[in-house]
């Protein structure tokens, strides 16, 4: 099969490599769709330093080159031993998360902090492939809820902006602000406008903040770079909960001094190798929450991904217009990315297509309140 392959800091190659074979409790699918993100192309431009080429995963048991991609759709097409509730020819999300199930933290419920957790396509084989082994455990049918198989490769980072979203439990009359308004911060605004949560967005690029406003943000600031504190000096009211998506200095920065006395700042993003400056004492005097959130809670948060992405009666194409075929997933994906400037929110490949496509982002006719 042909597959994106990655050897190291900008080193991605199509090549043909053997096509994988679903293990007891795995699916094997024919990839429809698979997004990429800022980790995808953070190990692009500084990898790698967490795609194991160099060491073995002591939990996945991969080393060497890898095929990237963690956010898929697919088509069932084999199944390994003991997989049960799937069918062949379904198409599903997969979250890509593997966990033990057996430590402490699995056992709380909390499986995105498992001692033994991996990802398909940060640590073992992934999606930007023709085929793609996945964990049964980490997938869901689509059908039920409508959805295509573009919209349903959308499901991993929604699922992420719910896990994050609500750890910032953010409560009826309170204020949000969403610092960032990428893909996980587009998502983050949709998830708390549907919890009739008062958000306010605040980004650099015009047009994205013209698409958080079609998503529910009750009002959106342009900030330019360096200027995010000026610009959030315009709002009425301090926010109660800031979710800081930019994983910029300025950006962790200007949200410790502009959240509300006794908020909760909400640390999403993050870019490598940024180490930036607390100050502890602003956190002592105003009673600040700092609080951490990490991926996902795949057997809560994936059904609620899908859920929400069905719940828009519009599509999600203003977000993903475009899947890109493999041999345009450096110069039209990860590259523009990690310079900052991708040409669409949430960038789409279709590892079979011949060139670039418009996404099929149409609901399938199945209403939301049916599905259970």
């Amino acid at each position: 099969m042909r597959a994106a392959v990655y050897y190291g800091a900008g080193d991605v190659r199509v090549e043909e490599v053997p096509a994988p074979r679903p293990a007891a409790g795995e699916l094997l699918l024919e990839v429809l769709a698979v997004g990429i993100c800022g980790t995808d192309a953070g190990q692009f431009a500084h990898g790698p330093s967490m795609f194991p080429v160099d060491r073995r995963h002591p939990h996945s048991g991969h080393l060497g080159p890898l095929v990237p991609g963690h956010e898929l759709a697919g088509r069932v097409v084999d199944m390994g031993d003991g997989v049960e509730g799937f069918a062949a020819g379904e198409v599903v999300a997969c979250a890509g998360t593997v966990w033990c199930g057996t430590c402490r933290r699995c056992h709380a419920g909390r499986t995105n902090l498992c001692e033994r957790a991996w990802s398909v396509g940060l640590h073992r084989n992934g999606g930007l492939a023709e085929l793609c082994a996945v964990p049964a455990k980490s997938c869901a049918p689509v059908a039920p809820y409508g959805l295509t198989a573009d919209a349903a490769a959308l499901a991993q980072p929604m699922a992420i902006a719910a896990h994050a979203a609500g750890r910032g439990k953010p409560a009826t009359g309170e204020h949000a602000l969403v610092l960032g308004v990428g893909g996980v911060g587009t998502f983050i605004t949709w998830v708390l406008a549907q919890a009739d949560i008062t958000t306010t967005v605040c980004d650099l690029d015009p047009a994205r903040l013209a698409v958080a406003k079609t998503l529910g943000a009750a009002a959106a600031l342009q900030a330019e770079r360096g200027g995010l504190v000026t610009a959030l000096s315009e709002l009425p009211v301090p926010p109660d909960v800031i979710y800081e998506v930019t994983g910029s200095e300025e950006g962790l920065a200007a949200a410790v001094a502009m959240v509300g006395a006794g908020g909760r700042v909400v640390v999403v993003g993050h870019q490598h190798g940024l180490e930036p400056p607390v100050n502890w004492l602003q956190f002592a005097l105003h009673e600040l929450t700092v609080i951490g959130t990490q991926a996902l809670v795949c057997p809560t948060d994936l059904p609620e991904a899908l859920r929400l992405l069905a719940a828009r009666p519009a599509s999600w194409a203003d977000l993903a217009p475009t899947a890109l075929p493999l041999d345009r997933l450096v110069d039209d994906g990860l590259a523009p990315l990690a310079k900052g400037c991708p040409a669409q929110i949430k960038t789409l490949v279709d590892p079979r297509a011949e060139r670039p496509r418009a996404t099929r982002m149409e609901h399938m006719g199945t209403p939301v309140g049916e599905v259970e």
